[in-house]
């Protein structure tokens, strides 16, 4: 599994380094050359020794009040605990505690967390290794003391993120923006013809130019240009490069005015809307407010897809259930993961077929099985390993409805 997964997690680093390279910026807070740093991690061979891995989610709601310190401490003494069912030597096992309070002390200064909402680690004493990279978002908190560093989220946060387009418009402007995991880059900008004032007044004898009628009306026309020009553009950026998802911003409550402008297919990838000013609109500010709204599409997608999954239960096109899933993502049925957030269980993997398993007798006949500390988190990295579409889901009504794992299929 070790072999797999390095040559795996490599090809993905050279893509993200190549992609590097041909000019995507980084955000503000991104360490350099963070796809060579991925690169580099793929190469590690620890020999007998083990790394440990850490994924922290980083959101507003896991800042407030240290929770995600609290979280965390809860993760190393599960671990702590589970490290003697390795089977590891005494030495290598309290090498694998002192990376772990390593991890712990970096987390718990304030000034070593990025403002990101996620972050990354990797600590290995036996080899130097340790290694903290922010990240825009993380699937779940998860620790893990493995034979390799488990870089599959890290390489593919870019392909999981996708490309956003975010336009920020007001009654005379509007700015477009690309916002990817690591970047945000301004790409255009519109300004319409308009009219001064936001009333009409009449002159001084109560007669006007215009009258009050031909005034508004031709206010109304403005504006409904300016609406169809940002569709218009739109539509010109995403068929030069589509994009996965589209943000609409504006002031007051005219985020949404240009949707009915849109060409059909962008309404259908409209994401969701924000509150941002074109004046005040900075990459730093767009990103920000894109990872919020994604966030809440996310979470209205988790109650559509535990949906589909408990009618798919009865039909054989889904499972509900830690045994189940784990067989059938050994056999490669599974389309989509998913995850109930707070789920955790030991278990074990199976030596020759590489299966997870809950219980040593599973493993009859294909191979000795080697424990791992959590299924779940094992069952993550082998979802991204086979490019399935992982949900963690945190909808509270649909995150009850997840007995652990859940799974829709590609095939019965």
């Amino acid at each position: 599994m070790a072999v797999i997964a390095s040559r795996s997690s490599s090809d993905t680093a050279r893509k993200a380094a190549a992609t590097d390279r041909n000019g995507r910026g980084r955000a503000k807070g991104e360490p350099p050359a963070i796809a060579e740093r991925l690169a580099g991690l793929t190469e590690v061979h620890p020999g007998p020794h083990r790394v440990v891995s850490c994924y922290l989610k980083l959101e507003p709601r896991d800042r407030a009040r240290g929770k995600y310190l609290i979280k965390f401490k809860n993760r190393v003494k599960e671990a702590l605990k589970g490290l003697p069912r390795l089977g590891l030597d005494r030495a290598v096992q309290e090498a694998a505690a002192r990376d772990l309070q390593r991890v712990h002390d970096h987390l718990r200064t304030p000034e070593n967390l990025p403002s990101t909402q996620g972050v990354a680690l990797f600590a290995c004493e036996a080899i130097g290794l340790f290694e903290a990279l922010p990240l825009p978002v993380v699937y779940r908190s998860r620790l893990a003391v493995d034979s390799t560093p488990l870089v599959r989220e890290l390489a593919s946060v870019e392909d999981e993120f996708g490309r956003l387009l975010t336009v920020v418009f007001d009654r005379t402007s509007a700015r477009f923006f690309e916002v990817t995991a690591f970047d945000t880059r301004e790409l255009s900008g519109l300004r319409a013809d308009s009219t001064r004032g936001k009333r009409f007044h009449a002159d001084q004898d109560g007669r006007s130019g215009w009258g009050e009628h031909t005034f508004n009306n031709r206010i109304r026309q403005e504006k409904q240009r300016h609406l169809e020009a940002i569709a218009r553009e739109l539509f010109a950026l995403d068929r030069r490069h589509p994009a996965h998802g589209i943000v609409l911003a504006g002031t007051g409550a005219d985020a949404g005015s240009v949707e009915p402008f849109l060409h059909n297919y962008l309404v259908e990838r409209v994401i969701g809307t924000a509150k941002l000013n074109p004046k005040d609109a900075t990459p730093a500010l767009v990103h920000a407010a894109t990872l919020s709204v994604r966030e809440g599409y996310e979470r209205a997608s988790e109650r559509s897809l535990v949906h589909e999954m408990l009618e798919g239960v009865g039909t054989g096109w889904g499972l509900n259930g830690l045994t189940p899933t784990l067989r059938a993502l050994s056999r490669g049925q599974v389309r989509s993961l998913l995850v109930h957030a707070d789920a955790a269980e030991p278990g074990f993997r199976c030596g020759q077929s590489g299966r997870l398993a809950l219980t040593e007798r599973e493993c009859r006949d294909e191979g000795e099985p080697v424990a791992v500390l959590d299924v779940v988190d094992d069952a993550i990295e082998e979802a991204l390993r086979q490019g399935v579409d992982v949900n963690v889901v945190y909808e509270p009504k649909a995150r009850d409805d997840i007995d652990g794992l859940g799974a829709l299929l590609r095939f019965r």
